[in-house]
């Protein structure tokens, strides 16, 4: 098994953690004798009266150098640069600290480079980059949401989420730039691309992760998203 399989096991074994769960956040649904609040609670749907405020600058370029450079995908690089190092992926690299420290510098300008190419293209086709939670209940609906948000964004001042260019093409831009770019010759646009539908399934799943998980008011997973303080009815709270 390569180290690249052994991190598709690994996105495939988060996201039905991460499905199974949350089964108790099912029982919040509306009672009912409440019909039609039901409907709309079960239904992935943006409600009529919630506000949307697009982020300023300011607001995307620093969630930009948080998702780039800040201590999630620092941590993430050390954890696969460890798998890799165990599989020996790719074995020209060796073992080593010598081996270590050139898997995660490739881990990590590998994210910060499709992260840059993210940002980049959203800021020319003027996409909010920013996650929302689903404004429903339900597990299949909030799952469902999460993994239609991978390659969607809202655009303009619009809260309808549209199909995103960015966010499809920023997973392949950097494997495409590791490969050609420090990779062992070896390797060619096969792998790239093999390599960035891995990088797309963790972009989803860590969609899923944030759309279960409790954020809590001055947390770092708050200040990584600043949706909670747009007017969504969540902002500031725990779920």
């Amino acid at each position: 098994m390569t180290g690249h399989l052994a991190r598709l096991r690994n996105s495939l074994i988060l996201l039905g953690a991460l499905a199974t769960v949350p089964m108790s956040l099912c029982a919040q649904d509306p009672p009912q004798e409440a019909p039609t609040l039901a409907l709309v609670a079960t239904t992935p749907v943006l409600l009529a009266d919630s506000t949307y405020s697009r982020p300023t600058q300011g607001q995307m370029f620093h969630n930009y150098a948080f998702d780039a450079f800040g201590p999630y995908p620092l941590t993430t690089s050390l954890l696969m640069a460890g798998i890799d190092q165990a599989y020996n992926s790719p074995p020209e690299w060796h073992q080593g600290m010598r081996g270590y420290t050139r898997r995660f510098g490739s881990e990590f300008g590998t994210s910060a480079v499709s992260t840059t190419v993210h940002f980049a293209l959203a800021q020319t086709f003027r996409e909010d980059t920013l996650y929302y939670r689903c404004e429903c209940t339900g597990l299949l609906p909030r799952v469902r949401h999460a993994l239609v948000s991978t390659l969607t964004a809202r655009h303009g001042d619009s809260k309808r989420p549209v199909f995103s260019f960015s966010a499809l093409a920023a997973p392949y831009a950097g494997t495409m730039t590791a490969v050609f770019g420090w990779y062992p010759r070896r390797y060619g646009l096969t792998d790239a691309f093999r390599m960035g539908n891995y990088n797309l399934l963790s972009y989803a799943g860590a969609n899923v992760a944030l759309e279960f998980r409790p954020i809590r008011a001055g947390s770092w997973i708050h200040h990584l998203h600043f949706n909670n303080t747009h007017g969504i009815a969540y902002a500031g709270t725990d779920q």
